[in-house]
């Protein structure tokens, strides 16, 4: 059990931040929690690469829309410098990425809505993998203790 002190450290992967930012929904929820700082986000070059590509290039987001988000997540998140490489998912390198951040940040858990690749994980090294409907049922049990 995490001590009052401390929030929960969270890596919201690109799916989730894209469904959150463009839908409402569990993922928006979830980005409301992160802008009122109620768990610390850890975000890493990768993950706002990824996101600014994504965002400008599948949901046409103009460019100054763009850095105003990435802006707001750069202030509100900590950022991670992932310094070792991992090769956990064979199937897409690229997923690695999301682990690495977790991993260097001391994550306590990755939101994720990958159902081919990080989700059927579960937990790695001690960090649980959930989806967002599944985190959000977490965070509202732990709010009602």
């Amino acid at each position: 059990m995490l001590s009052e002190s401390r929030k929960l450290r969270i890596v919201i992967d690109t799916n989730v931040f894209i469904s959150g930012l463009n839908f409402a929904g569990k993922p928006s929820q979830i980005l409301d929690l992160f802008i009122e700082e109620e768990m610390e986000v850890l975000v890493s070059p990768f993950i706002l690469s990824e996101l600014e590509r994504v965002l400008r290039d599948k949901f046409g987001w103009e460019e100054e829309r763009v850095t105003r988000v990435l802006n707001l997540i750069k202030a509100k998140a900590i950022e991670i410098q992932p310094r070792h490489r991992l090769s956990v998912i064979k199937e897409k390198d690229a997923d690695n990425r999301i682990l690495e951040c977790a991993v260097e940040g001391e994550a306590d858990y990755i939101i994720s809505g990958d159902k081919r690749h990080i989700l059927p994980l579960k937990e790695y090294l001690g960090i649980m993998i959930l989806s967002p409907d599944d985190f959000l049922g977490f965070w509202r049990s732990q709010l009602l203790e």
